[in-house]
């Protein structure tokens, strides 16, 4: 896998802070009563328009969804044939400081492939917690090595 490891968001691109400080203002949107784990992500289309997600608690806990799939499925239903370049994912728990990066849940690294897959184009992930280090990841594929994919459904 090809990670790359920044000591803090000050040392990202001017452009990828720029995402990822979407991704905080993001975050502040989750609607989060039951794990108080806030979790917000920006993904960056190839016209340079973000689109935004925040994770979507429910008391029936699988009716929820995590902020990686809102804001690629709001992504795919507003700009069906746009390429995704890149995508960051930050999170902040309501009580606790979370000074280490955020990792998607395999569902959502599931979705984020298959986004990959079907654009033909990596999509380069950031992950970051609430301060601390920024885990860069150069495309989905790496995240979910043994994936699942329409291949198999052939």
């Amino acid at each position: 896998m090809d990670i790359k490891k920044y000591n803090s968001i000050e040392e990202l691109s001017v452009n990828d802070k720029a995402l990822m400080e979407q991704a905080i203002k993001s975050r502040e949107h989750a609607y989060a009563p039951y794990s108080h784990f806030r979790v917000g992500a920006a993904v960056l289309l190839e016209n340079g328009e973000i689109i935004l997600g925040s994770n979507q608690e429910n008391a029936a806990y699988p009716s929820g969804l995590c902020a990686e799939r809102v804001a690629i499925f709001a992504a795919s239903a507003q700009h069906p044939n746009k390429i995704i370049k890149a995508m960051a994912v930050t999170c902040r728990h309501e009580t606790n400081v979370t000074d280490m990066p955020l990792t998607s849940c395999g569902s959502c690294r599931q979705v984020m492939l298959e986004y990959e897959l079907k654009q033909e184009a990596p999509i380069k992930v950031f992950f970051y917690g609430q301060r601390g280090s920024v885990l860069e990841i150069s495309n989905c594929k790496s995240l979910l090595p043994l994936f699942f994919d329409k291949n198999i459904l052939r």
